[in-house]
């Protein structure tokens, strides 16, 4: 699909999910970790907008971003069906492999599941920023979000130093 230094970014294929799966054992905590069926149902949703940045045959990276209801973060772990609606792009997962960082894996990985969204004529998107990555998304344009009590404690279960973040995507 498109190049970023070394990096080509195309469609995550169900194919790609052992490698994803390699990547989210280094980045995330254990109780954050997902299985082969949760990964695999974001990937055959309609509204999927899930990609993978490969350095020649081997996966840098992976985001899982798919059309969803507003507000409404599906569980950890969870096997995702169609949603009645698609009313913005969450993105559920992004990870870069240790050895492709520095080569701008995330941010061609997002270019291209906004693309996707945009095409959807999905104009924002929302996602649980962990581990201390709320930083990075607002590197990509993401602000912190109010939320009501019960977002805010399906948000806290993606640990301690979770947030709730939005932003804009560019329909351009």
């Amino acid at each position: 699909m498109s190049q970023a230094s070394s990096l080509t970014i195309r469609r995550f294929a169900e194919s790609d999910v052992p490698a994803a799966l390699a990547i989210q054992a280094v980045c995330f905590p254990a109780f954050l970790l997902e299985d082969e069926a949760a990964f695999g149902s974001r990937v055959r949703l309609a509204s999927s907008c899930c990609f993978v940045a490969m350095q020649g045959d081997t996966m840098a990276g992976y985001v899982l971003a798919h059309g969803w209801p507003e507000g409404s973060p599906p569980p950890v772990g969870a096997v995702l069906a169609d949603p009645p609606q698609a009313d913005v792009l969450f993105i559920h997962d992004m990870a870069v492999s240790p050895d492709a960082r520095g080569l701008s894996a995330g941010r061609a990985l997002m270019e291209a599941a906004f693309m996707c969204a945009a095409g959807q004529g999905i104009g924002r998107a929302e996602l649980i920023a962990v581990g201390g990555a709320a930083t990075y998304w607002r590197t990509l344009g993401f602000t912190e979000a109010a939320t009501s009590d019960a977002l805010a404690a399906k948000v806290a279960g993606y640990g301690a130093d979770a947030t709730w973040m939005t932003g804009a995507i560019p329909l351009d």
